[in-house]
């Protein structure tokens, strides 16, 4: 009888060897790492978002009163504190925070113009999107020089700005911004009642804050950035 081997393999027949498996990165690892990195960019989204006072969700909350669907401005002309002409299109791609005061006001302008020099601090590097121009009711007094020593001293970038009276009415009355002269006492000569309103002008010139007074320079910060891009 012929025997049969239990070999499985036949006689002369060569066993090939066997190669192990490439180690490959599953499929599971890919999407572990897909989350992770998903996660850590909205992890520094949120950081942003928080460290510049923005909501994480839903539309910004301002501090000051929002104008809905404002037109642009008409362009008006006044004399800086560098004794040259300057026009609100000068300052087109910036946003414009105008504040009208004069420098012999006792009280509400230099509190105004500590907040405002507060909401520049606050603003940091953005602030170089901003110019804040406080406009002189007071062109009798408030000679270019002495506007311009008394608004650097808050802010080297804030710039000061008058005019005539009709020149000045053409800027308030487009603003609703009211001032009229009273006389005072025999120590501080005449006084002006004046809005102490902070109004804010976007990129394109239009009025889109308008800040009460006392608002802290944080919330107006706040509210800036909300505008800036």
């Amino acid at each position: 009888m012929n025997e049969v081997s239990d070999s499985p393999e036949s006689e002369g027949e060569v066993r090939e060897p066997q190669v192990a498996p490439k180690k490959t990165v599953s499929g599971r690892l890919y999407a572990l790492l897909a989350v992770g990195l998903l996660l850590g960019l909205l992890l520094g989204w949120v950081l942003v978002r928080m460290s510049q006072g923005r909501p994480l969700f839903g539309p910004p909350q301002f501090h000051g009163l929002v104008i809905q669907s404002p037109p642009p401005l008409s362009n008006f002309t006044l004399t800086a504190t560098n004794g040259e002409r300057m026009s609100l299109l000068d300052f087109r791609g910036k946003l414009v925070v105008l504040y009208f005061g004069y420098t012999f006001c006792p009280d509400v302008c230099p509190a105004t113009m500590v907040e405002l020099k507060h909401m520049m601090e606050k603003l940091g590097r953005d602030g170089k999107d901003v110019q804040v121009i406080m406009v002189s009711v007071d062109p009798e007094r408030d000679t270019p020089d002495k506007l311009g020593e008394y608004v650097t001293q808050f802010d080297p970038s804030f710039i000061g700005m008058t005019g005539t009276d009709d020149e000045l009415l053409g800027v308030t009355t487009q603003l609703g911004i009211f001032y009229q002269k009273h006389e005072g006492t025999p120590a501080t000569g005449y006084l002006i009642d004046h809005t102490a309103t902070v109004s804010v002008l976007d990129e394109d010139g239009r009025l889109r804050l308008v800040f009460p007074f006392g608002t802290t320079g944080e919330d107006m910060a706040e509210d800036l950035r909300h505008l800036l891009p």
